[in-house]
């Protein structure tokens, strides 16, 4: 009861002005009343006396009128749209859509198999875990070694983040070392430029000596963001295994990796970081860094940007059901039949054309085959051309996504995944930009146009000079283009049949190409093989050449084009 009543103690209205629909809904009562007087009415006109005996007293229980459904909605309405309020909330979608960025230690010690499968393979389950329970917040990856680099920025897309977790191994670091000042860094720059106070999970076995004070320099700083430490690895230690099974072995002996408890716990005394070590068989740890996101998040927001819940949409239920009572017989027809009219007007009919006399036997579309878009009218109620296109898409539909789609720039990329090269590279030259340029010289790559895939190469190098992929597949269509036998006497031989696939190539090389022989035989070659590596290259080896290109630039944290 104590809480209760001090809760009421703050009770008050967010806005006080529709309380003056309180008064509205009196006078209406008064006024209704007035005209609806009888005595009153005829009290001037028939003596008092003779009014008494005119008059028919009916005597009827309370009954229900319209005036007093409409006077109570509006005192119902006035007080919930005034907002009653007397508790206080934080803003909604805060408390678990706080921003966290996890950075995993790549260093070699991470493959020690103390822990099973390894240090490494499991920190990649702790971490898929922790995104089931995030489901929706904003997210980001990164990997530090020697250097630190960002992965994967801010995003709610549990899928691409788990994609990236499994693309991470050791091997793909271009500078060996730990060196967590550096990732501390990188990740805080990323995270100031977020509105809400975000957490930054270090997933290491080992810190550097240097760490400590990093991270106390961090905290006397009083930036927003807030660092902790999980440790994973067993103070019993494990061998170090290499990517093809063997151990690592230094002078015949076997190199073991163990977890230093007390460096773990000096740390945390001098640099004032929450520090706790994994646990194997159970998610007691991923409850942990839930608990510190939702700790430092509350401790954040206490005090500034609580604000009180408005309690007004209560009222809502009974005003739904006053509002039930404005129906009356053939009412209901009415909003039914004027519901359908409204729908039959935003429907799309396919224009009518003019059919010649005589043109009985001519062919005609059926309606299913002459607009692709019709046969979704019901969906068109609903949905765009566009979003008809991405679920059908997202199903492997690409047939039926590149008929939905008017953007020209998804309809050419459903084309390409159907394998509609020809028509994939007339809706890229659709679309002025360099990734049109770029994805239109692969669907002509794909045809067998060489030369053509080789101008839209290198016009999409001319917009983003630095794009790797680009720059490699003009090195590879100038390799395909000079690998063609020129024909003098057959001038048609050179070019390729459209049905035939850059990876579907292949010249005999038992037998002496004269001019204009070829053949065309399917298998593999060199240059199917550099396709392929260039244009499906795993993340894996995307992250290892991105995190070598930015070393080299000296841009730990960002990523090339």
């Amino acid at each position: 009861m104590t809480g209760f009543f001090s809760s009421l103690a703050g009770f008050h209205f967010l806005r006080p002005l529709w309380l003056c629909l309180l008064p509205v809904a009196a006078w209406l009562l008064w006024a209704v009343g007035r005209r609806t007087d009888v005595r009153r009415q005829w009290r001037k006109t028939i003596a008092p006396h003779l009014l008494d005996a005119l008059m028919i007293h009916e005597r009827r229980g309370l009954r229900l009128r319209p005036v007093h459904v409409i006077a109570l909605a509006l005192v119902l309405g006035g007080i919930g749209m005034a907002g009653p309020a007397w508790k206080r909330e934080l803003p909604p979608f805060l408390d678990d859509k706080a921003p966290l960025a996890i950075a995993i230690d790549l260093s070699p010690t991470m493959d020690a198999v103390d822990v099973t499968p390894s240090r490494l393979e499991r920190a990649k389950l702790k971490v898929k875990a922790l995104l089931a329970r995030r489901d929706g917040a904003h997210t980001a990856i990164y990997a530090y070694a020697g250097s630190a680099h960002r992965v994967i920025p801010l995003t709610d897309d549990r899928a691409l983040l788990q994609t990236y977790v499994d693309a991470l191994q050791t091997r793909i670091m271009p500078v060996p070392g730990r060196d967590m000042r550096q990732a501390l860094t990188v990740i805080e720059n990323d995270l100031r430029r977020e509105p809400v106070p975000g957490t930054i999970l270090f997933i290491t076995d080992a810190l550097d000596p240097g760490a400590a004070r990093a991270f106390h320099d961090h905290a006397d700083a009083r930036t927003s963001s807030q660092p902790i430490v999980l440790a994973i690895g067993t103070p019993q230690g494990g061998p170090l295994r290499n990517p093809d099974g063997s151990y690592v072995e230094r002078d015949g002996a076997r190199i073991f990796a163990r977890l230093d408890e007390a460096a773990l716990k000096r740390f945390s005394q001098d640099s004032d970081v929450p520090v706790a070590t994994f646990t194997a068989d159970s998610d007691a740890d991923i409850d942990w860094v839930q608990r510190h996101v939702q700790s430092h998040l509350e401790q954040s927001q206490a005090g500034t940007t609580a604000r009180w819940r408005d309690e007004g949409w209560w009222l809502t239920l009974p005003l739904a059901v006053l509002g039930a009572l404005w129906f009356r017989k053939g009412g209901t027809v009415r909003w039914v039949v004027g519901l359908l009219l409204a729908i039959s007007l935003h429907v799309p009919v396919a224009p009518a054309y003019a059919q010649p006399l005589t043109g009985a036997t001519a062919s005609q579309d059926t309606p299913d085959t002459a607009d692709p878009h019709r046969r979704s009218r019901f969906a068109d109620l609903w949905l765009t051309h566009d979003q008809q296109g991405r679920l059908a898409f997202e199903r492997g539909d690409y047939t039926t996504a590149a008929e939905r789609f008017d953007d020209p720039m998804w309809r050419g990329v459903a084309q390409y995944r159907a394998g509609q090269y020809a028509q994939a590279a007339q809706s890229f030259a659709l679309v002025d930009s360099a990734q049109a340029d770029f994805n239109q010289g692969n669907a002509l790559a794909r045809m067998g146009k060489y030369e053509a895939a080789q101008a839209r190469y290198l016009q999409a190098l001319k917009r983003v000079p630095d794009w790797t992929a680009a720059r490699a597949n003009l090195t590879l269509m100038g390799k395909l283009i000079a690998a063609l036998p020129k024909s003098p006497e057959k001038p048609g031989d050179d070019e390729i049949p459209p049905d035939i696939s850059p990876d579907e190539i292949k010249y005999d090389a038992k037998k002496p190409a004269g001019p204009g022989e070829r053949s065309t035989k399917a298998g593999s070659s060199i240059e199917a093989q550099a396709w392929m590596r260039t244009i499906q290259t795993t993340p894996t080896a995307l992250l290892q050449r991105e995190f070598a290109l930015q070393q080299g630039r000296g841009t730990g944290g960002g990523r090339s084009p």
